[in-house]
């Protein structure tokens, strides 16, 4: 038997390959043996992460998408002719990207809130997107805490105690008990400023003819009622951020608006949806540049994605979930669908990171909305 290789297997194994391309990067991470790697913040963290390859790689060109649609700015209102003047200015009157956000329920449930609400704080972003659970759990814990529990928490037992499980956190029943004791004289006071409103306008309360709430206006209410500092609906109200939730009664909130209509039977809240449809197009529409940035999936990414549309597509979008494109969902789908709907465009600075919203957001934003630019101008 002769001891050379077969040349069959060395032509398999030992393919040449071409010159590699100047493009290319040498994939790199981080070093923990460098002083300069260890306690690093989190901007030069995620820039370390950037050649590390997988998501730590896509969690990086987030970073760089966020930064790039939190500086763009483009004429000064100065420059412009009346009917241009729309859209987000920064202080100094220079055109900004107007900035979708969207969050799931969970998102809200989790500890994440506390970072979702500073970007709320601190007029961070410019109008907001989420499913009934999302205003609802904002609202709740202000009332009473959530708990952390385990996600193998037998169903069966925490029904019998009057607890409910969210993955691995558990909220009481109890909870929502509060919850119903707080907003029904809300709901009450409400409906007697719809019945005010239908008087003053001569028409019956009951006519669709008389719109008066819709849920951007009823959740802005909620907001300034909850009057809680730790609340995302109390800084949106307080900083004129709208909060757009086309699901609005997916949840207690409508379970709550449900035992209403028996409470104040024959009149009942009426809520024009299609005002808020009008209202987020017209936003996305009157954009200079949108950018997006969806936290979870279903729902609030395509309400976000469909608004963009209407101006022909965002200009930047981060997605984050951990949807799965095999199944053709929404919230599996990489942006690149997106391109062929016309909802992000074609040129646009876009990313998908797939994994949990909860390990990557507090990092992500430390990175870029939290971050000291001028210290990341020093070492970058």
């Amino acid at each position: 038997m002769s001891g050379n290789i077969p040349g069959l297997a060395t032509d398999a194994v030992l393919k040449e390959s071409i010159p590699v391309p100047d493009n290319f990067e040498e994939v790199k991470g981080i070093d923990y043996s460098n002083p300069e790697s260890r306690n690093s913040k989190a901007k030069f963290l995620v820039n370390s992460m950037k050649t590390m390859g997988f998501q730590a790689s896509s969690v990086s060109k987030a970073c760089d998408i966020i930064n790039e649609m939190r500086s763009w700015r483009g004429k000064n209102i100065s420059e412009l002719e009346d009917h241009e003047k729309k859209g987000e200015f920064d202080d100094e009157g220079f055109q900004k990207t107007t900035i979708f956000m969207g969050f799931t329920s969970n998102l809200i449930s989790s500890g994440l809130r506390d970072t979702l609400r500073y970007l709320v704080q601190h007029k961070m972003v410019s109008a907001i997107v989420s499913t009934a659970g999302g205003i609802e759990e904002d609202l709740i814990k202000c009332l009473a805490p959530t708990y952390m529990g385990e996600f193998s928490l037998p169903g069966k037992d925490l029904r019998d105690k009057g607890m409910n499980r969210i993955g691995n956190l558990i909220v009481p029943n109890d909870n929502y008990c509060k919850f119903e004791e707080w907003i029904v004289p809300i709901l009450d006071t409400m409906l007697e400023e719809q019945e005010q409103f239908a008087k003053e306008k001569g028409a019956d309360c009951l006519d669709n003819d008389v719109p008066f709430w819709t849920p951007s206006r009823m959740i802005d209410r909620f907001g300034k009622e909850i009057n809680d500092e730790s609340s995302v609906l109390y800084w949106a109200h307080k900083n004129k951020i709208p909060i757009f939730c086309p699901a609005i009664t997916d949840g207690s909130i409508g379970d709550m608006l449900f035992f209403h209509t028996f409470k104040a039977s024959p009149k009942q809240i009426r809520l024009d949806i299609v005002q808020d449809i009008r209202r987020i197009n017209s936003l996305s529409m009157e954009a200079s540049k949108a950018g997006m940035l969806i936290l979870g999936g279903g729902l609030i990414k395509h309400h976000i994605c469909n608004a963009c549309l209407m101006r022909n597509g965002a200009d930047y979008a981060v997605f984050i979930n951990t949807g799965q494109e095999f199944d053709g969902s929404d919230a599996g789908a990489r942006p690149d669908e997106a391109v062929s709907w016309g909802k992000i465009k074609a040129e646009a600075k876009s990313v998908k990171v797939y994994t949990d919203v909860t390990i990557v957001w507090p990092l992500i934003v430390a990175a870029t909305f939290a971050s000291d630019e001028s210290d990341f101008d020093e070492k970058k």
